[in-house]
């Protein structure tokens, strides 16, 4: 059975803004190509939008990871609220669309703007000392950190290099069977006219890129870009006032079973991924022989890897036998697998994308790239370690 919130509330619409390597574009521009193409999809005013969420917010971080918060986008639309959020804290980049269909279930708004806006390549682009990047001298690491930044492991691509590593050591995980995520993303991104990469990429190409985290190398990790998303979340009620068929929220995934810290979970073979997924399965009677198309994160290749395991599309331990070749996950498979390029080669729109993409999947609107079998049931994710949310949606 459906869970109780899911089923008062549906998606209305969804937009992007232009996304590319060093746009140079204000991020506040970018949120509102994407919010404004969404309310446009689903018919709706800037009257009738009364809620808005996003992830993480408006927050000191690295450059142009975030700096759009709630506030901003409420003044430039002159928007009277009803309800509002934004954190840092949360079941991954989805998080967001979880909480904004609890406070659309539970009375408190009819329509939530869900956004998530990045800028990270200009941002990274400008040299050291301008207002983007700031002139704060070096600080001593505090909480958690404190334990990996004398080792240098202080980025997320050695946290996933160590699960990936133990993964492989565990199941003999190859590195031919980790490729085919992201060759797989690549041959996607060639159908998408917004994707940053389109050229071939061969499994010569990946073996032979420069490793950036063993057994990580370049073309495991995502591409940061510029680049806006927008979803509404909207009251089931309001159906027969929108303008496109709207998409249905089956279950949400949204659980943390174990520890909070990449390095201290249980049983390391497994992430927060495998506790999402078990929770959006006991949300609903869909398993997961029912998904038709799979958006799932991939940040760093390996995260796939575990999403795909902890969804149930194999065994524990079989996601390198389940990938291998990449008949399954392409196109024409039993599972195609990040249809618009993902974010190895589509850009790093960091999650949010992921749920945009299937919509437009079930919707058989994804131009391009839109699946010559028009699917019914699709599964997004996002997050990876301690981090992660998964929305299943139908048609």
């Amino acid at each position: 059975m459906t869970g109780f919130g899911e089923r008062d509330v549906v998606i209305s619409g969804v937009g992007q803004s232009q996304v590319g390597r060093r746009l140079n574009v204000a991020p506040l521009e970018l949120t509102l190509q994407a919010v404004l193409a969404a309310a446009a999809e689903a018919g709706l005013s800037r009257t009738d939008i009364d809620g808005i969420c996003t992830w993480p917010g408006a927050m000191e971080s690295a450059p142009g990871f975030s700096g759009v918060g709630t506030t901003e986008l409420q003044d430039a639309l002159g928007l009277e609220l009803s309800w509002y959020f934004a954190g840092p804290d949360g079941p991954g980049q989805l998080s967001q669309v979880v909480t904004a269909a609890a406070a659309v279930s539970a009375g408190l708004a009819n329509h939530v703007v869900c956004f998530r806006t990045v800028w990270e390549a200009s941002a990274r682009s400008r040299p050291i000392g301008s207002t983007t990047r700031g002139t704060s001298p070096r600080r001593r690491a505090a909480g958690w950190r404190q334990w990996q930044q004398p080792y240098g492991a202080g980025v997320p691509s050695v946290w996933t290099a160590l699960y990936a590593r133990h993964y492989m050591e565990e199941f003999g995980l190859t590195r031919e069977q980790l490729a085919q995520v992201a060759l797989t993303a690549r041959a996607n991104a060639g159908f998408n006219d917004s994707a940053v990469y389109t050229d071939p990429l061969s499994m010569s190409d990946y073996l032979e890129s420069r490793t950036i985290s063993d057994p990580l190398c370049l073309f495991d990790c995502d591409v940061p870009v510029d680049g806006a998303t927008a979803l509404i979340v909207s009251h089931r009620d309001t159906v027969a006032d929108l303008a496109c068929t709207p998409i249905e929220i089956a279950a949400v995934g949204s659980a943390q079973r174990d520890s909070p810290l990449w390095e201290q979970r249980t049983d390391l073979s497994t992430m927060a991924a495998h506790d999402a997924a078990d929770m959006m399965w006991s949300r609903t009677d869909l398993r997961a022989t029912d998904v038709d198309v799979a958006e799932l994160y991939d940040g760093f290749s390996f995260l796939t890897i575990m999403w795909l395991e902890a969804l149930g599309f194999c065994g524990r331990g079989e996601a390198g036998g389940f990938v291998d070749g990449g008949l399954r996950i392409a196109r024409d498979g039993t599972l195609p697998l990040n249809t618009q390029g993902g974010q190895l080669s589509g850009g790093r729109l960091h999650g949010l994308g992921f749920a945009v993409e299937a919509v437009r999947q079930l919707r058989g609107v994804a131009g391009r790239h839109q699946l010559q079998r028009r699917p019914e049931v699709a599964v997004a994710s996002a997050g990876g370690g301690p981090l992660a949310g998964c929305l299943l949606l139908t048609r």
